[in-house]
C-alpha cells in the first residue's frame, strides 16, 4: 500500500467492521458502491470549493482546497467512466448519516467553526482512504487497480485538511479531534439500513 497510511489508521479510532466490508464486496451492492463513490467525490470537490469561496482570505486554503477539488473531479470523472463501462446508471441516492452526523459537531463561531470543518474533512478523507485500502485487494481487476490508485492522493488530502486545522487554530486543537474521533468511531461502528459507501454495517433484516 502507502507509507502514510500508517499515520491515517492512527488517526481514526477505529477500523471499518467486517460486516461492512462484506456488504461492499457483496456483487449485488456493487452498483450502489459506484454511485455512491462518485456521489462523495461530488460532494469532497463541492465542500472544498465553498470552503473557498467562503473564506477567501487564506491564502494556503486557497491553493490547498484549488487543488483537492480538482483531484476529487478527476476521481468523480473516473467513477462515472467506470459505471458508464459496466452499464451502471448514475442515479440519486439519498446520503448516509455520516458527513451529517459529523458535521452537527461543528462549532457555529470563527476561527473554530474553520477549524471543525477541517477537522471532519481529515476524517472525511482518512476514512475513504481505510476504506479503499479494505476493499482494493478483493475486488476485480480494473476496480482494485483504481482503488489502489486513489490511496495516495487521498492521504495527502488527509494530512492537507490537518495541516490546515492546526494552523488556523488559535490553539491546540487534540481535544477537537479527539471529539470527533468518537463521534466518528460510533458513525462507523453502529448500524445503518442502507449500503452507503461511508454506513456503518447494514442491519439484518
Amino acid at each position: 500500500m502507502i507509507p502514510e497510511l500508517d499515520e491515517l489508521l492512527a488517526f481514526l479510532r477505529c477500523r471499518t467492521p467486517d460486516a461492512w466490508v462484506a456488504s461492499a464486496l457483496d456483487p449485488d451492492n456493487l452498483s450502489l458502491l459506484l454511485v455512491d463513490h462518485a456521489q462523495c467525490e461530488k460532494k469532497a470537490a463541492s465542500s472544498a470549493m465553498n470552503m473557498m469561496y467562503r473564506y477567501v482570505d487564506r491564502h494556503d486554503l486557497l491553493k490547498k482546497m484549488s487543488k483537492l477539488a480538482r483531484e476529487e473531479l478527476v476521481h468523480f470523472d473516473q467513477v462515472i467512466s467506470l459505471m458508464r463501462a459496466r452499464d451502471i446508471e448514475y442515479t440519486h441516492l439519498t446520503a448516509s448519516r455520516y458527513a451529517a452526523g459529523l458535521n452537527q459537531h461543528v462549532r457555529n463561531h470563527e476561527p473554530d467553526k474553520l477549524v471543525d470543518r477541517l477537522i471532519v474533512g481529515a476524517f472525511v478523507e482518512a476514512r475513504s482512504c481505510e476504506r479503499f485500502a479494505c476493499i482494493a485487494p478483493h475486488l476485480d481487476a480494473e476496480l482494485s487497480k483504481f482503488y489502489t490508485s486513489l490511496l495516495k492522493s487521498e492521504a495527502r488530502h488527509f494530512k492537507d485538511y490537518l495541516h490546515l486545522a492546526r494552523v488556523y487554530a488559535d490553539k491546540p486543537i487534540e481535544d477537537r479531534i479527539a471529539h470527533f474521533a468518537e463521534v466518528e468511531q460510533d458513525l462507523i461502528e453502529s448500524e445503518d439500513t442502507e449500503f452507503r459507501f461511508h454506513s456503518g454495517p447494514i442491519a439484518a433484516a
